[in-house]
């Protein structure tokens, strides 16, 4: 196994992006990369055994390119094992960086020592009918930390909690921020944003994913049950009680969203009960 800690650069950041067929994806993301005020970084592509181009392009923007599968927590995880930098940024292929993200991210850690990870806003854009309601949605979550997960990571960090845990799929991403703040780490928020792009958004095929996701989530549950209402990202989130206003002007948007709220929490009930997590957590309460 290769060393966290190998040939690791100060203030360096390691750029990890995890890949599987995203030749359509991935060379606006490098582009953006490209763009970044903050140059000390490198760039790392862990691919998932694509088909369609996506390695040769990452050569091609000089980016370091390894294979790795079978799901996108060992190929972050193997991403963060072969990289130089003392910092760590995690990245999905279908994203693009604001100019000044990474500047940002290194401002704040290295001016808050006591930092350990980093949020960094998202907002989504995509085309087609149901794409709308899905990027209303998301403007919700900006600033509310119980849904934003870092991305941004100290190495050490990371190490220390052994990064992304490969037995969960789906809420990894929460997971690890989750016993980051159960362990006292401190976590930031810089103000640039990612920007996360949906494609053409179908609640059809969320409500599947959800599906999956919450039949491989006994573990996360286990860990933290206080979750077990956001298994399905909730149909009603607190976050949009405490911004009525919001939902009030604008009906339209709202009334789809929670329609696309709904068929993504039958998804999650559905994959629940196929699980069993359901079945458990009622032996569990009435033991």
């Amino acid at each position: 196994m290769v060393s966290f800690y190998k040939s690791m650069e100060k203030n360096m950041i390691s750029i990890t992006i995890t890949s599987k067929n995203e030749s359509l994806h991935l060379p606006r993301l490098l582009k953006s990369l490209k763009l970044q005020t903050f140059k000390d970084f490198e760039t790392i592509v862990v691919d998932n055994a694509s088909t369609d181009g996506t390695k040769d392009i990452a050569r091609k923007f000089g980016a370091r390119v390894f294979d790795k599968g079978p799901e996108r927590s060992a190929q972050r995880n193997y991403g963060v094992q072969v990289s130089r930098g003392q910092y760590i940024l995690v990245l999905d292929a279908d994203m693009t960086l604001a100019p000044g993200v990474l500047a940002d991210c290194i401002g704040v850690v290295t001016n808050d020592p006591k930092v350990g990870a980093l949020i960094i806003p998202e907002k989504s854009f995509g085309i087609g009918f149901w794409t709308k309601y899905k990027v209303f949605e998301r403007e919700f979550y900006v600033g509310d930390k119980t849904i934003e997960a870092p991305r941004f990571f100290k190495k050490t960090t990371f190490k220390k909690f052994n990064g992304y845990d490969t037995g969960i799929t789906g809420p990894e991403d929460y997971d690890l921020p989750l016993r980051m703040r159960k362990a006292g780490v401190k976590i930031g928020r810089i103000k640039s944003y990612i920007y996360h792009d949906e494609g053409r958004f179908s609640p059809f095929k969320s409500a599947k994913k959800k599906y999956y996701y919450a039949s491989h989530s006994g573990t996360f549950l286990k860990r933290h049950p206080e979750q077990v209402l956001s298994l399905g990202n909730l149909i009603l989130r607190p976050i949009f009680f405490k911004k009525w206003k919001k939902m009030i002007s604008h009906p339209g948007l709202t009334l789809g969203m929670l329609i696309v709220k709904i068929f993504e929490g039958t998804g999650a009930f559905l994959g629940a009960i196929n699980s069993g997590i359901i079945v458990t957590a009622k032996h569990d309460k009435n033991t």
